[in-house]
């Protein structure tokens, strides 16, 4: 089945999610970090009637603040969290061989510790879905500024890829998690805008773009970690 982006361009991200499940129904999920924009997503899921279900990687490496607001998401809206793990013996024998901090070496070691703690994990999770649900937004770097609302994933074919927020602004974000009193991560008063592993992430400085905390060793086009491109 071919989905023409255009088609969803004008829908809001609360349509679009009622859309996933009517379409999808079981086979669609969101991949959530508990940043600000997935703490949207979830509070707007569980206010429909057929709730999308969640799923997060625990890379190993995570703040504290992240595993703190993923309990506070379990009391406050009784969702049940899917949590995937990176294959242990693939993260014994890269941290055996080159250290815990290989990935500030080069982007290529970089690469290769994202596609042991997130990709491989994320692909397991993708196996058992038609379809899965970001927060990505087109503000949110140089790498991202092209994203459709519903596009077909070219990385995991036939899934189809759906980012409710593409065309929300940072202050949309933040005024809905204001009016609706969305749970955040407590990082994100800290001037961490944009949260991953706590070895690959740093508060940015006024001005900086927000994704600039993260792998800020790198230049900017290189930073995703292999889950979207």
């Amino acid at each position: 089945m071919t989905f023409q982006s255009t088609d969803f361009e004008l829908k809001s991200a609360q349509e679009l999610l009622s859309w996933s499940f009517e379409r999808f129904g079981p086979d669609v999920g969101l991949a959530s970090s508990f940043g600000m924009e997935d703490m949207v997503l979830i509070d707007m899921i569980a206010k429909l009637d057929n709730r999308i279900k969640i799923f997060t990687l625990d890379t190993g490496r995570l703040h504290e603040e992240t595993y703190e607001v993923m309990e506070r998401v379990r009391s406050r809206y009784g969702l049940e969290i899917k949590t995937y793990f990176p294959d242990q013996d693939a993260v014994e024998q890269l941290v055996r061989n080159k250290g815990f901090f290989s990935f500030r070496e080069s982007v290529e070691n970089r690469k290769e510790c994202c596609a042991i703690r997130k990709v491989e994990p994320l692909n397991r999770a993708l196996g058992e879905l038609k379809a899965w649900v970001t927060g990505m937004r087109r503000d949110q770097g140089v790498t991202r500024t092209d994203i459709a609302k519903v596009v077909e994933d070219l990385d995991h074919p036939p899934l189809i890829k759906i980012n409710p927020l593409a065309d929300w602004s940072q202050e949309q974000i933040e005024s809905y998690i204001e009016t609706n009193k969305v749970p955040v991560n407590a990082l994100h008063k800290k001037n961490y805008p944009s949260i991953g592993c706590a070895a690959c992430t740093r508060a940015v400085e006024p001005g900086e773009d927000i994704r600039a905390g993260r792998w800020w060793w790198e230049n900017p086009e290189h930073k995703e970690c292999g889950l979207h491109r």
